[in-house]
């Protein structure tokens, strides 16, 4: 039903854990395939991915190009898009599977679907930071990158896919989706937080915030990428 696809650089040490909570819907036939689509790793990324038995494209690097080659590998008619570093709680694979039977059963329009965003982080500020990434996502239905994307591939390819973009190719895809083609699952798609542990919260926020603004200004994305970090 699923293939999974993961763009990874040098990425081992959040890999394997995003890889395992991928078992349950692997066993229960869900998740058909994993596809990682490395950009140059380096580190022990390549050989956790075989040891995981996951599929392996090497590309260009850069997420968009990557995500891009990973889906063009991807054999199943729906594809999840993943950050190395998420990993999706216990019990998605059921919400997924109820969402897809009924866009496939032509129940509801063609759509994708995000997952509510989370950091694995104790105290105020990761708490604060989800309520207000939820509110977003509840008012705008704009998620990013690290809440994961299943999309139909009919309908990622009427997209015209993933753009071949050093930064922000995740905005760009959902910005492309639409506000009535984007479905906020419930289940919660942990990513880590260590960008925001390292530069604090606060200026990780508004360097986040800068470069979206800046992208829809129409700033070159590689200017945002030395901004982003």
């Amino acid at each position: 039903m699923i293939s999974v696809v993961i763009p990874t650089l040098n990425a081992e040490t959040g890999l394997a854990p995003t890889l395992a909570a991928l078992v349950p819907a692997t066993v229960q036939g869900i998740v058909r395939e994993v596809i990682i689509a490395d950009g140059g790793s380096r580190d022990a990324t390549l050989e956790i991915a075989d040891i995981a038995g996951a599929d392996l494209v090497q590309v260009e690097r850069g997420r968009g190009n990557q995500m891009a080659a990973g889906a063009r590998k991807a054999r199943c008619e729906w594809i999840l898009f993943l950050h190395a570093d998420t990993q999706l709680q216990s019990g998605w694979e059921q919400e997924a599977a109820a969402f897809m039977e009924r866009v496939d059963a032509g129940e509801r329009p063609l759509a994708a679907a995000a997952f509510q965003f989370a950091l694995d982080d104790y105290g105020f500020k990761p708490r604060l930071l989800e309520s207000m990434v939820g509110l977003r996502c509840t008012v705008l239905r704009f998620p990013y990158g690290d809440q994961g994307l299943l999309i139909p591939q009919r309908l990622y390819r009427e997209l015209g896919g993933h753009k071949p973009l050093a930064l922000m190719e995740d905005v760009d895809l959902v910005r492309r989706l639409g506000r009535r083609r984007m479905v906020m699952l419930r289940s919660r798609a942990v990513t880590s937080a260590i960008r925001y542990k390292r530069d604090g919260y606060l200026a990780r926020v508004m360097r986040n915030f800068a470069c979206v603004s800046l992208y829809y200004f129409r700033v070159p994305t590689k200017t945002l990428k030395r901004i982003y970090g």
